[in-house]
């Protein structure tokens, strides 16, 4: 089995194997002209993005400056997904995205992983496990979510969070390692930050 052929398995693998490098060098070529552009020129950066996603559906819109291992070649995004400054996607296998999920600034989703053992760590070995987050999510600013998590639909990870297992749907989750605090529920109905009430127009 080719090197490039193991990214996507979970097993050992070289990441500076040179068909690999090859390919990710024309991946940072594509990210960097993303990165380059103007904020009027919104319709070129929906034509980049459509370039270097493997999937992206419509209304996403990413703020410059964006991060990616491979440029977003392994990332699959929904539609209406939402990232702020400085999102990084650590896209050496795949990582799915739902529809409606908004990310704060400074969020790394890391999908590549070192042995701990150090021989293997000096022969420069990495293994890979993918990242799912689903529709409607909320990750808060400078969270990490680690290899092979996924996070349930209409979830909020609270800011700083490191997300280590996985998180259910439908919770608030914050901590370092991330743990579910609550539901979401009637209170958050009633409430939209802490003492504001919610204006119950908006749930008609």
């Amino acid at each position: 089995m080719k090197m490039k052929d193991k990214m996507h398995t979970g097993e050992l693998y070289l990441p500076g194997d040179p068909e690999i490098a090859n390919e990710q060098t024309k991946c940072l070529m594509r990210l960097g002209r993303y990165n380059r552009t103007r904020a009027n020129q919104s319709k070129k950066r929906q034509k980049l993005l459509r370039e270097m996603f493997a999937e992206i559906g419509e209304g996403c819109y990413i703020e410059p400056p964006f991060y990616a291992n491979f440029g977003g070649k392994h990332v699959h995004f929904g539609c209406h997904v939402y990232a702020n400054f400085h999102l990084t996607m650590v896209d050496d296998t795949h990582i799915y995205v739902g529809d409606h999920t908004m990310f704060g600034p400074n969020v790394t989703v890391a999908t590549a992983g070192h042995p701990v053992l150090p021989e293997l760590r000096e022969r420069e070995y990495q293994y890979n496990a993918a990242v799912h987050i689903g529709d409607n999510c909320w990750i808060g600013a400078g969270a990490v979510i680690l290899p092979g998590v996924s996070i349930g639909e209409n979830t909020v990870i609270g800011a700083g969070s490191v997300v280590t297992k996985d998180i259910p749907a439908g919770v608030v989750a914050v901590g370092n390692p991330c743990r579910v605090l609550r539901q979401i529920g009637e209170h958050d109905r009633e409430y939209y930050f802490k003492d504001k009430k919610m204006p119950q127009e908006l749930l008609s």
